[in-house]
């Protein structure tokens, strides 16, 4: 049985222009010790869909579909329920850690509360974990440190300390969402490696979040490509890699800057885009959500909710004209 099981999730928000959906009849699983990657632009619906995970969505936000977590049924839970899972059995690093940190509050205090709250320790013993959860995550001299403010730390320290409070009561599944965002490259690949290591150590579910294929393609078993709110193709990382089925997985792979790129005439080649921009939810065609971006769509797409077609070994591409290149 998988540790996370979602199956037709579907999410509608209010907004002052009517009703919009934020996520579209989305399914997946994932179990314990695997890894999971979300990948697509800013607005596809991906932070939503995880904040969807933990129960934290708008109170005017409508979930229909199931989210069930070990087994037990999390779509239409009270409140109760999720502050049971939420920090404890499910964690999160945020992707801005400034806004994830109370500034009003020692790293200390923030990095326990969690071990206090769901575990029952004192406060000393609390301390105590916290100290080595710091120094596990990198914190340099934490006995000096634990008493600081997140003001005090640097960008990649703060995001440590995310990692760490994410991590205090040993979750099943870590949910990281852009977790190296306004990082610089060696922090990045720190910070990346560090949540690997402590996955394997724990025997997590980890769902990673992200806009970068290159960090989705190194750190990730399983992927899932989402636009406006849907999945357009999802399945083995190496597998879509190797075919990228869907117009829009196109685009963002040959979006992606490479370092000295020219052209056979030795000139440097511009930065390749995927034409337009991300539509506002409730602007969205009724048919497939990547029509109006689309370079070789045509009316039906517009019109036809693409079904799901099988590529091979769990490779699984929605479009209606699938086998045909940008």
């Amino acid at each position: 049985m998988s540790l996370l099981s979602v199956t037709n999730l579907r999410i509608s928000l209010q907004t002052h222009r009517g009703l919009a959906i934020a996520v579209r009849e989305v399914s997946f699983a994932l179990e314990r010790g695997k890894s999971l990657g979300l990948i697509g632009e800013s607005g596809s619906g991906k932070s939503i869909m995880a904040l969807s995970l933990l129960g934290l969505l708008p109170e005017q936000a409508h979930v229909s579909g199931s989210i069930r977590f070990a087994g037990q049924e999390l779509a239409g839970a009270d409140e109760k329920t999720w502050c049971k899972l939420r920090g404890n059995r499910i964690g999160m690093v945020f992707q801005e850690p400034m806004t994830a940190l109370n500034p009003v509050h020692t790293v200390g205090h923030q990095v326990a509360e969690p071990l206090r709250l769901h575990e029952g320790l004192s406060l000393r013993q609390a301390r105590e974990k916290a100290l080595a959860l710091l120094n596990r995550v990198g914190i340099p001299d934490p006995v000096k440190r634990i008493d600081a403010y997140p003001h005090q730390f640097s960008g990649g320290q703060r995001q440590r300390i995310t990692i760490a409070m994410a991590l205090a009561c040993g979750p099943d599944l870590l949910i990281a969402d852009e977790p190296t965002t306004a990082l610089d490259v060696t922090v990045q690949r720190q910070i990346l490696e560090l949540i690997q290591d402590l996955v394997t150590e724990r025997n997590m579910a980890l769902l990673l979040i992200s806009h970068d294929l290159g960090l989705i393609a190194q750190n990730v078993e399983h992927m899932l490509v989402m636009y406006g709110g849907s999945i357009v193709e999802s399945g083995p990382t190496q597998g879509v890699f190797s075919r990228m089925a869907h117009p829009y997985t196109q685009g963002l792979f040959a979006a992606r800057p490479r370092l000295g790129q020219r052209g056979i005439d030795g000139r440097r080649v511009r930065l390749s885009t995927i034409g337009g921009s991300v539509p506002e939810l409730i602007d969205l065609p009724s048919g497939c959500p990547f029509y109006g971006r689309c370079p070789i769509g045509i009316e039906a797409c517009a019109q036809t909710v693409p079904g799901p077609v099988a590529l091979g070994a769990g490779h699984v591409v929605r479009c209606i004209r699938t086998g045909e290149s940008i």
